[in-house]
């Protein structure tokens, strides 16, 4: 497995497979708008580019006019990489993730929790250079770098 990635992926190549609360993607719009950076990167499926935490943070971006998004990259077959749910329900697998997202039928708002079993470096991304229409990185070539979870 390689190791966790740091990269600014084109915003529009990125799959959800959650659905967002709009009243807290409006809180975290005017917290980062007012901030001026995002301090935890999002955190995506490298073979797939499904979102896997920071769907809410992704919603906020696209409102602020964001070209790209930082985000962590994982290796989802890492056994470091660990779904859980938020609340009781039937257990699902990383495959019903992935399917859910390339389905365009999302699960319901905090279906999902994943989690990790090792820490990322602080990684913060302004917002200025989000909304930079300047090229994204490619997905061949991504450098490393980074911060720790949140949603």
């Amino acid at each position: 497995m390689r190791p966790p990635e740091f990269a600014l992926l084109p915003r529009a190549e990125l799959l959800e497979h959650e659905e967002v609360d709009a009243l807290a993607v409006r809180a975290l719009t005017e917290r980062i708008e007012a901030d001026g950076v995002v301090r935890d990167p999002i955190w995506v499926a490298r073979e797939s580019l499904v979102i896997l935490n920071g769907h809410h943070r992704f919603h906020a971006l696209t409102l602020l006019g964001a070209h790209r998004v930082p985000a962590w990259l994982f290796d989802y077959g890492d056994p470091g990489v660990v779904l859980e749910r938020w609340s009781p329900g039937p257990l699902l697998t990383k495959e019903d993730v992935v399917a859910r997202a390339r389905s365009g039928v999302p699960f319901p708002p905090k279906t999902t929790r994943h989690v990790l079993r090792y820490e990322l470096p602080e990684r913060s991304t302004t917002l200025a250079e989000l909304r930079a229409p300047g090229p994204a990185q490619p997905r061949a070539a991504r450098p490393s770098a980074g911060r720790s979870p949140s949603r």
